[in-house]
């Protein structure tokens, strides 16, 4: 079921709503921020479970497992649930990164920490793992485009990366190429916010191929693979291109830098989202419509309350 009304009331995004006949999602931004400790210690859990289902060497130590007071306060969680049983079987734990870019501040959406549980693979789940907040945070932002960022050493993420959204460097994509503001967020994401993806000072950067040598430094242990146990995408190009790119042995990473603009939105309508969901995300995108427009409007007719510069009436 969708909570509409109470979903367009409130500042911060929060939706629960069905992606299938089989699972809903939920997504909360910065439930650090409005959530009380009781709702973000029931998050906390429902986590736990997916990870431990999903990594067997026990949870990874960064990010929303770092047990940091502050993490969910620049996260947005989606969290998948099974409807026959309620049980979480997914999620996409999303930091916002702020930089700097030519002076201006700017945030960057780093796809993040994403983990399914092994009995819920291959069952249509990417979509909403990997694309839908984005696409819902690319709504709300008026069609603007947003900066995005990856790290993974999965030719199967790295391949879907590159093909779901614009400009995205690395990638064997033919007209893929290092920009400056490419540089400049790659740059910044590697001086600054190394703990949001679990590598440690001590890990290298080629600045040149946008590769991290020795990433699994930095509470991400767990997550190393070798090339043979990492999930390959269909298209071989992507299979090639990591094996020769990465040392699997020493543990790198790609950091791809890409864009989510109105290119990599219809891409991610026509080819990513299944035709049958099409219905449930267009009730989703009008509730983050009705928050743009109707949140503002509420606010202005409440002459009872301050609003920034405005005070009410005496």
């Amino acid at each position: 079921m969708y909570t509409l009304l109470p979903a367009v009331l409130k500042k911060r995004l929060d939706l629960d709503f069905r992606t299938s006949p089989d699972f809903r999602a939920r997504i909360v931004e910065y439930p650090g921020l409005w959530m009380s400790e009781r709702e973000i210690a029931a998050l906390r859990a429902d986590l736990s479970r997916v990870a431990g289902r999903a990594v067997p060497g026990g949870d990874p130590d960064y990010g929303v497992f770092s047990g940091r007071e502050d993490v969910f306060q620049r996260t947005i969680v989606t969290l998948v649930y099974r409807v026959s049983d309620g049980a979480p079987v997914a999620f996409n734990a999303l930091p916002v990164l702020p930089l700097s870019l030519s002076g201006k501040p700017v945030e960057v959406l780093h796809l993040g920490l994403v983990m399914i549980d092994p009995a819920v693979r291959s069952q249509g789940l990417s979509w909403v793992l990997y694309g839908l907040t984005c696409f819902l945070l690319f709504l709300r932002n008026r069609l603007r485009p947003l900066w995005i960022s990856n790290v993974t050493q999965v030719p199967a993420v790295a391949g879907m990366v590159a093909e779901t959204f614009s400009d995205v460097f690395p990638a064997p994509t033919r007209g893929a190429r290092r920009s400056l503001r490419h540089q400049l967020i790659a740059t910044e994401i590697m001086a600054a916010h190394r703990p949001a993806f679990g590598v440690g000072d001590k890990a290298g950067f080629d600045a040149g191929r946008f590769v991290i040598t020795d990433a699994y430094t930095g509470g991400s242990d767990t997550l190393k693979k070798s090339f043979e146990a990492a999930p390959k995408h269909r298209k071989a190009e992507y299979n090639a291109f990591c094996a020769a790119e990465l040392d699997y042995d020493r543990g790198d990473d790609l950091l791809q830098i890409g864009r989510l603009d109105l290119d990599a939105a219809q891409r991610y309508l026509l080819e990513s989202v299944p035709r049958n969901a099409l219905g449930r995300l267009a009730v989703a995108s009008l509730v983050i419509l009705a928050q743009r427009l109707a949140l503002p409007l509420l606010h202005w007719a409440d002459g009872r309350r301050p609003w920034g510069i405005l005070r009410p009436s005496r």
